[in-house]
């Protein structure tokens, strides 16, 4: 059965995540979101009992939905043929792809909410607690299947590659226009198609890089 939502209710949560990704958590006031929602500020503790509370329903919205598109994602390569196993890059495709299409097709809807998690990601305050809570069981389960494809790779090399990973993803969401800058205009860092053929590709090579001894 589909959820059922409020209409006032996702309004403020669109305000909030777009304000929060412009401003940051601490930057932002439950009144300024009310107000980009266009509603009454009374609203926001009726449909959330605090703005952390709001903040946190902010990240859980996408988060279920990203962790569904790539745990499906992984289940697909992984249902094969027992002989035949997803390669390094296939994994990678699954963690990252998924994101990337979803900016990519509706990128209105995704901009403030992958940049948002690119400021948690980086953030000492909020990144530890943030993103193990709502997205740790997902990357233990895609690291799993990294270790089951590079079964040489000591765990030092396994999470290191992984946190190289997860800060080149980031960066990609935060769409800064440091590479339009460096590569006169050759690269946008808005060109989620070009951004898709290369990254498997490019982080397959460091994982094996570090793995392989």
């Amino acid at each position: 059965m589909a959820k059922v939502t409020h209409p006032t209710r996702e309004r403020i949560l669109d305000a909030a995540e777009a304000l929060f990704a412009q401003k940051g958590y601490e930057g932002v006031s439950v009144r300024q979101i009310m107000s980009r929602a266009e509603a009454d500020v009374s609203l926001a503790y009726y449909h959330f009992k605090s703005k952390r509370d709001l903040f946190d329903q902010v990240m859980l919205r996408r988060a279920e939905i990203l962790n569904e598109v790539r745990l499906e994602a992984l289940d697909a390569v992984e249902s094969r043929h027992p002989d035949d196993a997803p390669t390094v890059e296939e994994i990678i495709a699954a963690f990252t792809q998924p994101l990337l299409e979803l900016l990519a097709s509706d990128h209105e809807k995704w901009t403030h909410y992958f940049q948002l998690i690119a400021q948690v990601n980086s953030s000492p305050e909020w990144g530890g607690e943030l993103m193990t809570r709502y997205f740790d069981p997902l990357v233990k389960r895609f690291i799993e299947a990294l270790r089951a494809a590079l079964p040489d790779c000591d765990d030092e090399d396994l999470y290191w590659s992984y946190h190289f990973l997860s800060g080149a993803l980031t960066l990609t969401f935060a769409e800064t226009g440091r590479i339009d800058n460096l590569s006169g205009g050759a690269c946008k860092s808005s060109d989620m198609s070009s951004i898709k053929e290369r990254m498997p590709a490019f982080i397959a090579a460091g994982f094996r890089q570090l793995c392989t001894k």
